[in-house]
């Protein structure tokens, strides 16, 4: 499989980072909300160490994806089975997705650095109360909002795999193409 989209499936670059990318998400996801929940100091520092330096990786790994895509890449065409709706569709959910995803670095650095949460974590000091902190509000909005572009976007997938059967998700690298 070539690094570069060619006109029907994605390269391998835009794969590997797609699904790389899903996995931390997923991760990422799990890690916020029972950090959110934790009822303990330690159990929050042991799930908010991780959470932040996952979430420091996906967004460069999602800036990295937007520069590959202008730069070096150019996504295959939409399926010609699919409804031109449909592909205006996919499109907005995925420019929305990046935008979360960017906003959801952005107002987590903002509020682990307002909160002191970068210093207590440095220092072994607890970990500051963030509720209070502006940009966790937002951090926790945008994180339920990721959540539902999220199940959009699977379920577009799932659905395009076992009801229309068109080979969608061969496209990112599972299963065989459609003659």
């Amino acid at each position: 499989m070539p690094l570069k989209s060619t006109s029907s499936r994605y390269g391998t670059v835009a794969i590997g980072l797609h699904w790389v990318t899903a996995i931390l998400i997923v991760a990422l996801l799990a890690l916020g909300l029972n950090a959110a929940d934790a009822e303990t100091d330690a159990l929050r520092r042991t799930l908010l160490i991780p959470h932040i330096g996952l979430g420091l990786l996906v967004f460069a790994l999602t800036l990295f994806r937007i520069g590959w895509w202008v730069l070096a890449d150019k996504k295959p065409a939409p399926l010609a089975s699919v409804p031109a709706l449909q592909n205006h569709l996919a499109t907005a959910v995925h420019v929305l997705s990046y935008a979360a995803i960017l906003a959801l670095a952005a107002s987590g650095i903002a509020t682990n650095v307002m909160a002191g949460v970068i210093d207590a974590l440095s220092t072994g000091a607890p970990i500051p109360a963030m509720d209070g902190v502006p940009p966790r509000a937002a951090h926790g909005l945008l994180a339920r909002l990721f959540m539902v572009l999220l199940v959009l976007h699977i379920g577009a997938a799932l659905y395009h795999q076992f009801f229309l059967r068109d080979s969608l998700l061969a496209r990112m690298g599972i299963g065989k193409l459609k003659d």
